[in-house]
Protein backbone atom coordinates (compact mmCIF):
# COMPACT_ATOMS: atom_id res chain seq x y z
CA UNK A 1 0.00 0.00 0.00
CA UNK A 2 1.32 3.45 -0.94
CA UNK A 3 0.67 6.78 0.72
CA UNK A 4 0.63 10.42 -0.31
CA UNK A 5 0.56 13.77 1.43
CA UNK A 6 -2.66 15.80 1.23
CA UNK A 7 -2.46 19.06 3.14
CA UNK A 8 -1.47 18.02 6.68
CA UNK A 9 -2.49 14.36 6.41
CA UNK A 10 -0.78 11.16 5.20
CA UNK A 11 -3.44 9.28 3.23
CA UNK A 12 -3.74 6.28 0.93
CA UNK A 13 -3.07 7.13 -2.71
CA UNK A 14 -6.62 6.23 -3.72
CA UNK A 15 -7.99 8.80 -1.29
CA UNK A 16 -6.34 11.73 -3.07
CA UNK A 17 -8.86 13.97 -4.84
CA UNK A 18 -7.83 17.19 -6.60
CA UNK A 19 -10.49 19.65 -7.75
CA UNK A 20 -10.67 20.12 -11.53
CA UNK A 21 -10.46 23.88 -10.94
CA UNK A 22 -7.31 23.72 -8.86
CA UNK A 23 -5.13 26.60 -10.06
CA UNK A 24 -2.09 24.34 -10.21
CA UNK A 25 -3.84 22.31 -12.90
CA UNK A 26 -5.24 25.29 -14.81
CA UNK A 27 -2.47 27.88 -14.47
CA UNK A 28 0.58 26.12 -13.06
CA UNK A 29 -0.08 28.45 -10.13
CA UNK A 30 2.13 26.87 -7.51
CA UNK A 31 5.65 25.82 -6.53
CA UNK A 32 7.35 22.52 -5.78
CA UNK A 33 10.45 20.82 -4.41
CA UNK A 34 12.16 17.43 -4.67
CA UNK A 35 14.20 16.12 -1.74
CA UNK A 36 16.59 13.20 -2.09
CA UNK A 37 16.30 10.27 0.30
CA UNK A 38 19.44 8.28 1.13
CA UNK A 39 19.16 5.22 3.36
CA UNK A 40 15.78 6.38 4.60
CA UNK A 41 16.99 9.88 5.51
CA UNK A 42 15.97 13.17 3.93
CA UNK A 43 19.05 14.93 2.51
CA UNK A 44 19.28 18.75 2.82
CA UNK A 45 15.57 18.87 3.67
CA UNK A 46 15.96 22.12 5.60
CA UNK A 47 17.46 23.88 2.58
CA UNK A 48 14.77 22.54 0.24
CA UNK A 49 12.00 23.57 2.61
CA UNK A 50 13.51 27.05 2.99
CA UNK A 51 13.54 27.44 -0.79
CA UNK A 52 9.99 26.10 -1.01
CA UNK A 53 8.78 28.83 1.32
CA UNK A 54 10.84 31.45 -0.52
CA UNK A 55 9.38 30.44 -3.90
CA UNK A 56 5.85 30.49 -2.46
CA UNK A 57 6.42 33.95 -1.00
CA UNK A 58 7.64 35.25 -4.37
CA UNK A 59 4.31 34.29 -5.98
CA UNK A 60 2.33 35.35 -2.89
CA UNK A 61 1.14 31.97 -1.65
CA UNK A 62 0.99 31.78 2.15
CA UNK A 63 1.86 28.24 3.24
CA UNK A 64 -0.48 27.37 6.14
CA UNK A 65 2.05 25.20 7.98
CA UNK A 66 5.30 25.90 9.79
CA UNK A 67 8.56 24.69 8.28
CA UNK A 68 8.96 22.26 11.17
CA UNK A 69 5.49 20.84 10.53
CA UNK A 70 6.23 20.35 6.83
CA UNK A 71 9.54 18.66 7.63
CA UNK A 72 7.69 16.33 9.99
CA UNK A 73 5.06 15.49 7.37
CA UNK A 74 7.71 14.69 4.74
CA UNK A 75 9.53 12.46 7.18
CA UNK A 76 6.28 10.65 8.00
CA UNK A 77 5.56 10.19 4.28
CA UNK A 78 8.98 8.67 3.64
CA UNK A 79 8.52 6.33 6.59
CA UNK A 80 4.99 5.35 5.54
CA UNK A 81 6.23 4.35 2.08
CA UNK A 82 9.40 2.75 3.49
CA UNK A 83 11.63 4.62 1.05
CA UNK A 84 15.29 3.62 1.29
CA UNK A 85 16.92 5.42 -1.67
CA UNK A 86 14.76 7.69 -3.78
CA UNK A 87 13.07 11.04 -3.40
CA UNK A 88 10.03 12.85 -2.06
CA UNK A 89 8.19 15.33 -4.29
CA UNK A 90 5.89 17.96 -2.83
CA UNK A 91 4.04 20.98 -4.18
CA UNK A 92 1.59 23.65 -3.13
CA UNK A 93 -0.96 25.40 -5.34
CA UNK A 94 -3.01 28.52 -4.70
CA UNK A 95 -6.09 26.31 -4.39
CA UNK A 96 -9.33 25.65 -6.25
CA UNK A 97 -11.81 28.29 -7.40
CA UNK A 98 -13.73 29.29 -10.55
CA UNK A 99 -11.20 29.96 -13.32
CA UNK A 100 -9.98 33.55 -13.25
CA UNK A 101 -6.49 34.94 -13.84
CA UNK A 102 -6.88 37.21 -10.80
CA UNK A 103 -5.92 35.73 -7.44
CA UNK A 104 -8.89 34.41 -5.43
CA UNK A 105 -9.75 35.79 -2.01
CA UNK A 106 -8.53 34.51 1.33
CA UNK A 107 -11.41 32.04 1.52
CA UNK A 108 -9.59 29.84 -1.02
CA UNK A 109 -7.01 27.70 0.76
CA UNK A 110 -3.72 26.47 -0.74
CA UNK A 111 -3.49 22.75 -1.51
CA UNK A 112 -0.38 20.84 -0.44
CA UNK A 113 0.37 17.42 -1.94
CA UNK A 114 3.35 15.09 -1.96
CA UNK A 115 4.50 11.63 -2.95
CA UNK A 116 7.59 9.47 -2.89
CA UNK A 117 9.50 7.34 -5.35
CA UNK A 118 12.11 4.67 -4.79
CA UNK A 119 14.93 4.94 -7.32
CA UNK A 120 18.60 3.94 -7.22
CA UNK A 121 21.49 6.34 -7.61
CA UNK A 122 22.61 6.54 -11.30
CA UNK A 123 26.08 5.23 -10.51
CA UNK A 124 26.93 4.42 -14.14
CA UNK A 125 26.48 8.09 -15.08
CA UNK A 126 28.77 9.14 -12.23
CA UNK A 127 31.46 6.75 -13.43
CA UNK A 128 31.27 7.13 -17.21
CA UNK A 129 29.81 10.60 -17.71
CA UNK A 130 26.96 11.69 -19.98
CA UNK A 131 26.32 13.31 -23.34
CA UNK A 132 24.47 16.62 -23.60
CA UNK A 133 23.17 19.07 -26.18
CA UNK A 134 22.73 22.83 -26.46
CA UNK A 135 19.13 24.09 -26.52
CA UNK A 136 17.97 27.72 -26.59
CA UNK A 137 16.56 28.85 -23.24
CA UNK A 138 12.97 29.97 -23.97
CA UNK A 139 11.75 30.01 -20.36
CA UNK A 140 10.41 33.00 -18.44
CA UNK A 141 12.63 35.46 -16.57
CA UNK A 142 12.01 34.23 -13.00
CA UNK A 143 13.86 30.94 -13.10
CA UNK A 144 14.83 31.52 -9.46
CA UNK A 145 11.24 30.53 -8.55
CA UNK A 146 10.73 26.76 -8.56
CA UNK A 147 7.28 27.05 -10.08
CA UNK A 148 5.00 24.44 -11.62
CA UNK A 149 5.38 26.16 -15.01
CA UNK A 150 7.82 23.72 -16.60
CA UNK A 151 6.77 23.56 -20.25
CA UNK A 152 9.95 25.25 -21.50
CA UNK A 153 12.06 22.78 -19.52
CA UNK A 154 9.94 19.85 -20.70
CA UNK A 155 10.43 20.79 -24.37
CA UNK A 156 14.18 21.16 -23.88
CA UNK A 157 14.46 17.84 -22.05
CA UNK A 158 12.46 16.10 -24.77
CA UNK A 159 14.74 17.52 -27.47
CA UNK A 160 17.76 16.20 -25.58
CA UNK A 161 16.11 12.81 -25.16
CA UNK A 162 15.35 12.57 -28.88
CA UNK A 163 19.03 13.26 -29.61
CA UNK A 164 20.10 10.47 -27.27
CA UNK A 165 21.41 12.92 -24.68
CA UNK A 166 21.08 12.95 -20.90
CA UNK A 167 20.47 16.67 -20.55
CA UNK A 168 19.82 19.89 -22.45
CA UNK A 169 22.26 22.71 -21.69
CA UNK A 170 20.23 25.92 -21.97
CA UNK A 171 21.58 29.16 -23.38
CA UNK A 172 20.22 32.66 -23.97
CA UNK A 173 22.00 33.69 -27.13
CA UNK A 174 25.58 32.57 -26.52
CA UNK A 175 25.33 32.64 -22.72
CA UNK A 176 24.94 29.38 -20.80
CA UNK A 177 22.35 29.52 -18.03
CA UNK A 178 21.63 26.00 -16.66
CA UNK A 179 20.25 22.63 -17.67
CA UNK A 180 16.60 21.82 -18.30
CA UNK A 181 16.45 20.26 -14.82
CA UNK A 182 19.94 20.92 -13.46
CA UNK A 183 22.82 23.31 -12.94
CA UNK A 184 25.85 23.38 -15.23
CA UNK A 185 29.55 23.89 -14.42
CA UNK A 186 32.86 24.08 -16.24
CA UNK A 187 36.34 23.42 -14.88
CA UNK A 188 39.36 25.20 -16.32
CA UNK A 189 42.84 25.01 -14.82
CA UNK A 190 41.38 23.79 -11.55
CA UNK A 191 38.81 26.60 -11.25
CA UNK A 192 35.06 25.82 -11.08
CA UNK A 193 32.83 28.10 -13.17
CA UNK A 194 29.05 28.34 -12.89
CA UNK A 195 26.36 30.91 -13.67
CA UNK A 196 25.67 33.33 -10.80
CA UNK A 197 22.54 32.69 -8.74
CA UNK A 198 20.30 35.37 -10.23
CA UNK A 199 16.84 35.32 -11.80
CA UNK A 200 18.04 33.32 -14.83
CA UNK A 201 18.77 30.11 -12.93
CA UNK A 202 17.49 28.13 -9.99
CA UNK A 203 20.04 28.17 -7.19
CA UNK A 204 20.08 24.41 -6.83
CA UNK A 205 20.46 22.92 -3.37
CA UNK A 206 22.91 20.41 -4.84
CA UNK A 207 24.66 23.40 -6.45
CA UNK A 208 25.07 24.92 -3.00
CA UNK A 209 26.46 21.64 -1.64
CA UNK A 210 28.92 21.44 -4.54
CA UNK A 211 30.18 24.98 -3.91
CA UNK A 212 30.73 23.99 -0.27
CA UNK A 213 32.58 20.87 -1.43
CA UNK A 214 34.77 22.99 -3.72
CA UNK A 215 35.74 25.24 -0.81
CA UNK A 216 36.53 22.21 1.33
CA UNK A 217 38.93 20.74 -1.25
CA UNK A 218 40.58 24.10 -2.00
CA UNK A 219 39.02 24.52 -5.45
CA UNK A 220 38.46 28.17 -6.46
CA UNK A 221 34.97 29.06 -7.69
CA UNK A 222 33.96 31.79 -10.12
CA UNK A 223 30.23 32.47 -10.31
CA UNK A 224 30.14 34.08 -13.73
CA UNK A 225 28.34 33.32 -16.96
CA UNK A 226 30.05 31.20 -19.60
CA UNK A 227 29.51 31.29 -23.34
CA UNK A 228 28.87 28.16 -25.36
CA UNK A 229 32.41 28.31 -26.76
CA UNK A 230 33.92 28.74 -23.31
CA UNK A 231 32.06 25.70 -22.04
CA UNK A 232 33.20 23.62 -25.01
CA UNK A 233 36.81 24.64 -24.25
CA UNK A 234 36.67 23.65 -20.57
CA UNK A 235 38.91 20.88 -19.24
CA UNK A 236 35.90 19.31 -17.53
CA UNK A 237 32.15 19.93 -17.30
CA UNK A 238 29.54 18.86 -14.76
CA UNK A 239 25.77 18.66 -14.47
CA UNK A 240 24.17 18.56 -11.02
CA UNK A 241 20.72 18.18 -9.48
CA UNK A 242 19.02 16.38 -6.62
CA UNK A 243 19.02 13.14 -8.61
CA UNK A 244 22.11 13.73 -10.79
CA UNK A 245 24.39 14.63 -7.86
CA UNK A 246 27.81 15.36 -9.44
CA UNK A 247 27.61 13.92 -12.97
CA UNK A 248 30.46 14.42 -15.46
CA UNK A 249 29.62 15.80 -18.91
CA UNK A 250 31.90 14.15 -21.46
CA UNK A 251 30.30 15.38 -24.70
CA UNK A 252 28.25 18.33 -25.97
CA UNK A 253 26.72 17.91 -29.43
CA UNK A 254 29.51 15.55 -30.45
CA UNK A 255 32.36 17.69 -29.12
CA UNK A 256 34.33 15.91 -26.37
CA UNK A 257 34.92 17.89 -23.18
CA UNK A 258 38.60 17.63 -22.25
CA UNK A 259 39.70 14.17 -23.29
CA UNK A 260 36.14 12.87 -23.31
CA UNK A 261 36.31 11.18 -19.92
CA UNK A 262 35.49 12.35 -16.38
CA UNK A 263 38.23 14.61 -15.11
CA UNK A 264 40.37 14.83 -11.98
CA UNK A 265 38.50 17.72 -10.34
CA UNK A 266 35.14 16.14 -11.04
CA UNK A 267 36.32 13.02 -9.25
CA UNK A 268 37.47 15.11 -6.29
CA UNK A 269 34.09 16.83 -6.07
CA UNK A 270 32.30 13.49 -6.31
CA UNK A 271 34.40 12.09 -3.48
CA UNK A 272 33.74 15.13 -1.29
CA UNK A 273 30.01 15.04 -2.08
CA UNK A 274 29.96 11.38 -1.05
CA UNK A 275 31.05 12.38 2.45
CA UNK A 276 27.84 14.42 2.82
CA UNK A 277 25.47 11.54 2.05
CA UNK A 278 23.62 10.07 5.06
CA UNK A 279 24.70 6.54 5.82
CA UNK A 280 21.51 5.35 7.44
CA UNK A 281 20.98 7.40 10.60
CA UNK A 282 17.36 8.54 10.48
CA UNK A 283 16.58 12.26 10.78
Amino acid sequence: MSYSLLNDQIVKNEEIVIDKEDRGYQFGDGVYEVVKVYNGELFTATEHIDRFYASAEKIRIAIPYTKDKLHQLLHQLVEANQVDTGHVYFQITRGACPRNHIFPGDEVKPVLTGNTKENPRPVANFEKGVKTTFVEDIRWLRCDIKSLNLLGAVLAKQEAHEKGCYEAILHRGETITEGSASNIYGVKDGVLYTHPADNLILNGITRQVILTCAAEIGMPVKEEAMTKQQLLAMDEAIVSSTTSEVTPIIDIDGTPIGNGTPGEWTRKLQAQFETKIPKGIKA
